[in-house]
């Protein structure tokens, strides 16, 4: 196999260079299981005068599972509800202490819109706690963690929790619109002549189902064909992105095996007296040869984008506990992180769909006054193999920075070595609305664990959209 990757790389076009470089990094670490430990360094904190330190106290979720498995028969805030209580039991904080409580969502349930406040109510915070929800596509937590962080910088309160949740088992299927018009107005007809004269009407294709699709509603493009062009424009090949899912899924199954997925909390399915789950069930490392055997899942039949290496349908939930510092000292708690700069950006909705973190890593960095060079911890967001391959070669690229950034030169990409290291979405699963938070979690244990002191946290939305985040750990 490795004659035929020299091969691929010796005839890339010379224009594509730099995604040579970063195509031999990333198979060159394929293999490499296990990242040695970061040493520990004295750097400066990110702490600013006259702004409020800002700490993530915990983070948990519970275990990430495949659509159509345990959670199959439950409903979103039954998923939250759960994320919300394992927070609660892991530290044990009044729940009257909680001033506000946000929760992300993408696919809303319509019988709970607010799905925050249901799922509050129901894991027993006050009836007194406000609680909303925010929705960004796959930032949808990341947006209801910083909010959170917006209201503690405030002044308007102490104590956030945020989270997030989604249920791709039960997604909403509604009647088509003009059977959707035709039911409202029979509701209003007020006579029996009224009402049969608008049933005369129905035809039999009112009856067909609009069903939901993860798609762009300005270019009505799916995601899945959105990564399948940027592998293409990005000369991503089909070897490449399933060695980099490879790499996702061994890395998550040795971060599991090794006890390393500290924020997961097993979650005891209602009405399954014997089903306690207890972690995530979608981590399976295949082998080159069987990934390699999968069609094309979007553009058929020259397309790259396969099952194995995009994230999958999943159902999941989670949640943080956030403080001002000041007041986590006060209650006793030891926090794990800081939470730092943030940036939020915007691009092209159809040909760049899924680069936010190109975008957001440099704008984040030169907020806080860091290099790349000064992060010790990466956790990206994994939505297809090609989307992260495509993300590391557009920031490798002084090209694309002086194209389409307005950049001199390029940021460089994150070394491999620093890399989403315990497995990431394509392998511990994506439910849209969770993730950021367990980006964010992630990011504080590894920082820990491998004794480094910033970590940077970026995701892409749809829409064209995406999120960074600089987390620098508590001071041990």
């Amino acid at each position: 196999m490795s004659s035929m990757l020299t091969h691929a790389i010796r005839n890339l076009p010379a224009s594509s260079a730099w995604a040579a470089r970063v195509f031999a990094r990333s198979l060159s670490c394929s293999s490499q299981l296990q990242a040695s430990a970061v040493q520990p360094k004295s750097k400066k904190t990110l702490a600013k005068s006259g702004v409020k330190n800002i700490v993530v106290v915990e983070g948990v979720r519970i275990p990430f599972l495949q659509s159509g498995t345990s959670y199959a028969d439950l409903m979103p805030h039954d998923l939250a509800r759960a994320a919300l209580q394992g927070l609660l039991n892991r530290t044990s904080v009044p729940r009257d202490v909680v001033d506000h409580i946000v929760y992300g969502t993408v696919i809303q349930e319509v019988k709970t819109s607010n799905v925050a406040r249901e799922a509050a109510l129901g894991a027993g915070f006050s009836d007194k706690t406000p609680a909303h929800t925010v929705t960004m596509a796959c930032i949808s937590s990341n947006q209801a963690m910083t909010t959170g962080v917006g209201m503690i910088a405030a002044g308007q309160c102490d104590v956030v929790v945020a989270g997030g949740v989604e249920l791709m088992s039960d997604v909403p299927i509604r009647h088509s619109r003009k059977m959707r018009k035709t039911m409202l107005t029979l509701n209003r007809a007020k006579t029996l002549g009224q009402k049969l004269s608008l049933i005369s009407k129905i035809r039999p294709d009112y009856f067909t189902p609009e069903l939901p699709a993860v798609a762009e509603f300005s270019t009505s493009e799916t995601m899945g064909h959105s990564a399948d062009r940027l592998a293409a424009a990005f000369a991503i090949s089909r070897l490449e992105q399933d060695e980099y899912a490879l790499r996702s899924h061994t890395l998550a199954k040795k971060a599991q095996d090794g006890g390393l997925l500290l924020d997961v909390v097993p979650f005891k399915v209602p009405g399954k007296s014997r089903d306690t789950v207890t972690k995530d069930n979608g981590i399976r490392p295949s082998s080159m040869e069987q990934m390699g055997k999968l069609k094309p899942a979007f553009v058929k039949p020259y397309g790259t984008v396969t099952a194995a290496n995009s994230s999958f349908l999943t159902d999941g939930a989670s949640a943080v506990l956030l403080m001002s510092e000041e007041k986590a000292l006060a209650m006793g708690y030891k926090p794990k992180a800081y939470l730092r700069d943030f940036v939020y950006v915007s691009q092209d909705p159809k040909d760049q769909l899924l680069l936010g973190p190109t975008y957001a890593t440099p704008k984040v960095l030169e907020k806080a006054g860091l290099t790349m060079a000064d992060i010790d911890v990466f956790e990206f967001h994994e939505a297809f193999a090609g989307q992260i391959l495509a993300n590391l070669k557009a920031m490798d690229s002084d090209w694309f920075a002086q194209n389409y950034m307005g950049r001199k030169s390029k940021v460089g990409a994150p070394p491999l070595e620093k890399f989403n290291n315990w497995g990431g979405s394509l392998s511990l699963g994506h439910p849209f609305a969770a993730t950021g938070c367990r980006l964010v979690i992630t990011a504080a244990h590894r920082l820990k664990k491998e004794g480094g002191q910033y970590g940077l946290v970026a995701a892409c939305a749809a829409g064209g959209q995406g999120h960074a985040m600089i987390v620098e750990l508590y001071p041990q």
